[in-house]
């Protein structure tokens, strides 16, 4: 309670108390932009990856005149992915008269925020979450352009269910916002088959102590473990798994963490299924692909194109597109209606769509597996190695 209080207050300051007389975070010269997400911590990988993809392109912007005339700067915070830090971070970055806001990273952050975005009008775009509680009912300020965890989690269990004859379905899930997003988003898609979930178990964010969930897991005798977390407890969720010869197919969901995962994780990670909600980062065929990498090789040349600096990279080129749309005369609600104006737009093989009832670009979603310790694309999830069985 004193904390909701401590936060009503700085709300009420960080606005003036009254409408602001001009648009705040723009100059002449300037577009301030504000960027909180876990920049360290057992997360960090997936707050720098949407940094690192996000400042290639306003970097190359820049460069070219910016937009009308305006360059962008992005200020960065760090929370940590823990929400107490996420909201002191948004709220001074508020005070420092920030435009929009942009690439947050995780459910229980911006579940956090979200009475700071709606109190103050800031917009917030490109969360870096599938929850649903961004989603519906539609947030006025906050735009998403990555696919939901609920569709990602329909394409993960129906896959299983058609390719390898899957019924007996467990999760184990973060004990937070997300993981419950994650949990919730499988018992639909069972649903829509008939299924339930026959096993559960949860750990604590932060932290890796993931044994006494696997034994609860080992158990319920599941066909497949959807595992909702980021990659380090899920690391050590799978090679214990693998260890104590869990007989089930594992998956996950984009948050993840795809790259650092792998990287973790490497062959003992084989045959775990990754869904994700852009595009095989490999696949060069795409324009879009071949422009990102083309532009963190300008930046940051030792970084390879992976799935969430790609995102970053995506969800900046659509806030890009909206500026411009909205004109020289840029006010927030110019963003609004420029984003909402987007329809099925191919920004180089990904076509994303917005609109007043829909705060979402893109419900694309791809699956990916790991083999021989590398992450590959999948149309078909495939039967079980023997050697992950083991």
């Amino acid at each position: 309670m004193l904390r909701q209080m401590a936060v009503a207050l700085a709300i009420s300051m960080a606005s003036g108390g009254v409408a602001p007389a001009a648009e705040p975070g723009l100059t002449p010269t300037q577009i301030r932009l504000g960027m909180v997400n876990a920049q360290s911590g057992a997360a960090s990988g997936l707050g720098q990856g949407m940094r690192l993809g996000a400042t290639a392109v306003f970097a190359d912007i820049n460069a070219n005149g910016g937009i009308h005339g305006r360059k962008i700067d992005l200020l960065v915070d760090d929370d940590a992915y823990e929400p107490n830090k996420a909201i002191d971070a948004t709220l001074k970055m508020i005070d420092q008269n920030v435009f929009a806001l942009f690439g947050f990273v995780g459910t229980p952050t911006a579940n956090a925020v979200l009475p700071i975005i709606t109190e103050t009008k800031t917009p917030l775009i490109g969360v870096f979450s599938g929850a649903m509680t961004l989603r519906q009912p539609v947030i006025p300020e906050v735009f998403n352009i990555r696919a939901s965890y609920d569709d990602e989690l329909d394409v993960l269990v129906t896959r299983f269910i058609e390719d390898r004859g899957a019924k007996r379905f467990a999760v184990f899930y973060q004990d937070d916002s997300f993981g419950l997003a994650g949990l919730n988003g499988t018992e639909k898609a069972l649903k829509k088959h008939g299924l339930k979930i026959v096993g559960k178990a949860a750990f604590q964010r932060g932290t890796n102590a993931v044994n006494g969930g696997l034994v609860t897991l080992i158990d319920s005798k599941p066909d497949v473990v959807i595992m909702v977390g980021p990659y380090a407890p899920l690391s050590a969720f799978i090679a214990s798994a693998r260890k104590e010869q869990l007989k089930a197919s594992l998956a996950t969901v984009s948050f993840v963490g795809t790259d650092n995962l792998v990287n973790l994780i490497g062959t003992a990670g084989n045959d775990v299924v990754i869904s994700q909600v852009v595009p095989f980062p490999g696949d060069r065929s795409l324009a879009l692909v071949r422009e990102c990498q083309a532009l963190l090789a300008k930046q940051t040349p030792a970084q390879d194109l992976g799935f969430v600096n790609f995102e970053g990279c995506i969800t900046a080129k659509i806030l890009v597109m909206a500026l411009e749309k909205a004109g020289p005369n840029l006010t927030r609600s110019g963003l609004t209606e420029a984003l909402e104006s987007l329809r099925d737009e191919d920004i180089g093989g990904l076509r994303v769509s917005l609109g007043p009832q829909n705060h979402q670009a893109s419900t694309a979603v791809f699956l990916t597996i790991i083999s021989g310790g590398k992450i590959t694309p999948i149309q078909t999830i495939p039967k079980r190695a023997k050697s992950a069985a083991r």
